[in-house]
């Protein structure tokens, strides 16, 4: 599978499988929060400049779709797509598939995030760094302006 930036594979704990031995439904949630903060890192948006500049992401939904079940042995990518974008940056919709042995759709989870002002506890508009991460983003084949 070719990868890029967006795209990453995980790999798959004992402690992330439950009794039914393949994946937990909790996990797809814990690696889509890793990879988007991971992402978010890597493009300059550390937690380190929120904590300065008192801004931070925030989730309104988190939807995990099952379509096929991961187990220990699988190879499993996640990706990294925008499905919905305000036009001022201020509210995101981001989906994640979960690809196992080269083409296998497994899972799609979407989020529907925005940015918080941390000190007035308000929505905002990101800061510009933000706003460059997200208009770099790959977009879905259904992408629109919110």
């Amino acid at each position: 599978m070719e990868t890029s930036i967006f795209e990453k594979q995980i790999s798959i704990r004992w402690s992330d499988i439950d009794a039914n031995y393949h994946l937990k439904h909790s996990v797809y949630y814990d690696f889509g929060a890793q990879f988007r903060m991971e992402l978010l890192h890597q493009h300059g948006v550390t937690i380190s400049d929120m904590q300065l500049n008192g801004y931070g992401p925030i989730l309104f939904r988190e939807e995990c779709v099952f379509k096929r079940e991961i187990i220990m042995s699988d190879i499993v990518h996640i990706n990294f797509k925008l499905k919905a974008l305000k036009q001022d940056f201020s509210k995101y919709t981001i989906q994640h598939e979960f690809i196992k042995n080269e083409n296998k759709l497994c899972a799609v989870l979407t989020i529907d995030g925005a940015w918080l002002d941390t000190k007035l506890r308000k929505l905002t508009n990101p800061p510009q760094v933000a706003e460059k991460f997200l208009d770099i983003l790959p977009k879905t084949e259904d992408f629109k302006i919110i």
